[in-house]
């Protein structure tokens, strides 16, 4: 299946299992999925991932097991995409954003690679706004 956004559609599987609380979710792997999932998995929105390689499909799969709280509340209350294909969302290192006062991350992708928009101000990058997690 061809999808113009990639990285738009992650984010739906990940937002549509979580509404329904799912223990895990499959996207189709590519390298900038499997960074998104690093740091997912590093600021505790997910509990871990792993390669699914299935004899069945042409390709690999990303399975990404869902955090939830002790009494079943959602840890990923919302997921934003910003830097859309029909309109990339480029920010210097002075105007990064903060994503509810600073409660959840933005995920941006710089000349070093994905980073949160924490490690992007202490490394002084700027870069693609590429989604918003809260």
């Amino acid at each position: 299946m061809y999808v113009t956004d990639p990285i738009a559609d992650m984010l739906a599987r990940i937002r549509n299992a979580n509404s329904v609380y799912h223990e895990s979710v499959d996207v189709p792997m590519s390298k900038m999925k499997m960074e998104i999932a690093r740091i997912l998995k590093d600021a505790g929105y997910i509990k871990n991932f792993k390669v699914v390689n299935d004899p069945k499909k042409p390709y690999s799969t990303i399975r990404m097991i869902l955090s939830y709280g002790p009494n079943r509340e959602r840890v990923i209350q919302g997921l934003r995409r910003i830097s859309k294909p029909g309109r990339r969302m480029h920010v210097g290192h002075s105007d990064l954003p903060k994503v509810m006062g600073g409660l959840g991350i933005a995920v941006i992708s710089t000349s070093k690679g994905l980073k949160t928009d924490t490690e992007a101000t202490q490394l002084g990058l700027g870069g693609e706004v590429l989604c918003y997690v809260w």
